[in-house]
């Protein structure tokens, strides 16, 4: 037997005593809270029936049926009895629910064709509520239908990343979840089109691994010698190392960065086959809380590739890194070791820049179609910096190493009146920016200078991020789109 996925029950629910499958297939979780027997349906998420019985200790059963709802228990030496007509359900959903709480990271999955339908846009949205909502979008009916929601992080879900499957099947992804209580939880996504469903998608989730550092620090050998990490510790980003698999990494790991409000910035790799989510590789360079991380992948014409990190702090410090030797070796010691291993150092980065004068809270890496690369990032003094880099193979006896060139760096102070939380470089002449200010503004880089294009006030307050793509009409026209999430979501 293999565990596919976990559901939290309603809050309070403190044993589960049977589950049942309905003939319109909701899941009844039948339990106890306190001394009320609880009926509780995990397709609305809500208490279906609470009677007051005075316990679980005692001799009960429960019926139902599409005809009626039975309920009987003892009770001081008297058989007490329950009985429900079925009658239709007269409660009518105006919008369903997506959080409790602000969204605080919103992706797009992609888009799944359905017969006879239009397209669908599927997201993920994390929240403070500690889940995370698979949903898709529907244009025409402008409404958000979540078709699934992964409830297994203990704390706030603030980050999200994909690694993006096959697809042969439909739209199939690894989805990585991070956020506090240094926690880190991986399923994989398998969504296709379900003319029989009301959402017309159908999403199947899978939880592949998870990973918290109390726990491996617990899993240490003479730990009594060593400083407990921080268990207020925080993943503030990640992000998937590109290009893992290749003839040069002929086993199927899957590499994840992450930036942490302890000052590290930690390599994990993913076997998805054993289940596993290993630390592989670590560093503490900043010394500040790393707010952003992305990772991308240069490749040479003759075939030499680079994996390559960004990462950005409340300095407003940007640090560029070179993580394939230690991605390398990392693969080499879990062949030995055989998938645990002591964390690597990573080298100190190649080139280090001072973008803002406090912290970086949005950050996007463009390549360009010359194979160079234009790193944007937002502050929360709302000043934009936008620099243009090139890399190449170091020479003389670091021949093997990697070099990293500013070509340009630009920078516009105040370009918005409140934080920049989101920031995406469309193309290489055009910039798209977003604000807790609720201003979307869509910017033309010229040789020195951005200037403002458009400004479009969305209704989204507190904006936490954004996601953005591109979509080829009917006539060969190119039209972009966003999400941005925080108090509510917004699709522009």
């Amino acid at each position: 037997l293999e565990v596919l996925q976990k559901h939290r029950p309603c809050k309070g629910l403190q044993w589960i005593e049977e589950l049942h499958f309905t003939s319109d297939g909701d899941l009844l979780v039948l339990g106890f809270h306190a001394d009320n027997f609880v009926v509780w349906s995990s397709r609305t998420s809500e208490n279906v029936h609470c009677i007051p019985c005075g316990g679980g200790h005692r001799s009960w059963s429960y019926c139902s049926s599409p005809l009626a709802e039975v309920f009987a228990f003892i009770k001081s030496g008297d058989v007490m009895l329950y009985h429900q007509e079925a009658e239709p359900c007269k409660q009518q959903v105006l919008l369903a629910s997506l959080h409790g709480r602000e969204i605080t990271c919103v992706r797009r999955l992609g888009a799944v064709e359905v017969p006879d339908h239009a397209t669908f846009n599927v997201f993920v949205t994390g929240s403070e509520d500690t889940t995370a909502c698979v949903l898709v979008l529907n244009e025409n009916s402008r409404a958000a239908v979540p078709l699934a929601r992964l409830s297994d992080h203990i704390s706030s879900v603030r980050t999200l990343a994909f690694a993006m499957g096959p697809g042969d099947e439909g739209l199939s992804a690894l989805l990585f979840s991070a956020g506090g209580r240094a926690q880190i939880e991986c399923y994989r996504l398998l969504c296709t089109g379900d003319t029989a469903s009301e959402s017309a998608v159908a999403c199947q989730v899978i939880h592949v691994a998870s990973h918290r550092l109390d726990k491996h620090w617990e899993q240490k050998k003479n730990r009594h010698k060593l400083v407990k990490m921080d268990p207020e510790t925080r993943y503030m980003s990640l992000s998937v190392v590109p290009g893992t698999s290749t003839k040069q990494l002929p086993t199927p790991w899957k590499f994840l960065a992450a930036a942490c409000s302890d000052g590290s910035v930690r390599i994990f790799g993913l076997l998805e086959a054993a289940q596993k989510l290993v630390l592989v590789a670590e560093s503490f360079h900043h010394q500040r809380c790393v707010l952003k991380v992305e990772a991308f992948l240069h490749a040479w014409a003759g075939g030499e590739r680079r994996h390559l990190l960004c990462s950005a702090a409340t300095d407003g410090s940007i640090a560029f890194w070179d993580i394939t030797g230690p991605i390398m070796d990392a693969v080499d010691a879990m062949h030995q070791a055989e998938g645990e291993i002591q964390p690597l150092a990573l080298d100190a980065p190649l080139v280090t820049i001072m973008a803002h004068s406090c912290g970086v809270n949005s950050l996007h890496i463009y390549e360009t179609p010359e194979g160079q690369y234009m790193v944007a990032s937002g502050s929360d003094d709302g000043s934009i910096h936008v620099c243009l880099l090139e890399v190449a193979l170091g020479r003389g006896e670091a021949a093997a190493g990697t070099c990293l060139q500013i070509l340009e760096r630009v920078s516009r102070p105040c370009a918005h009146a409140a934080h920049v939380t989101g920031i995406r470089v469309l193309r290489p002449d055009l910039l798209l920016s977003a604000s807790v200010d609720q201003r979307l503004t869509l910017w033309n880089q010229h040789p020195g200078k951005l200037v403002p294009l458009s400004t479009t006030f969305f209704h989204v307050p507190d904006l936490a991020d954004l996601d953005c793509w591109e979509e080829v009409e009917a006539g060969g026209k190119l039209r972009y789109y966003c999400v941005l999430c925080g108090q509510g979501l917004e699709m522009l």
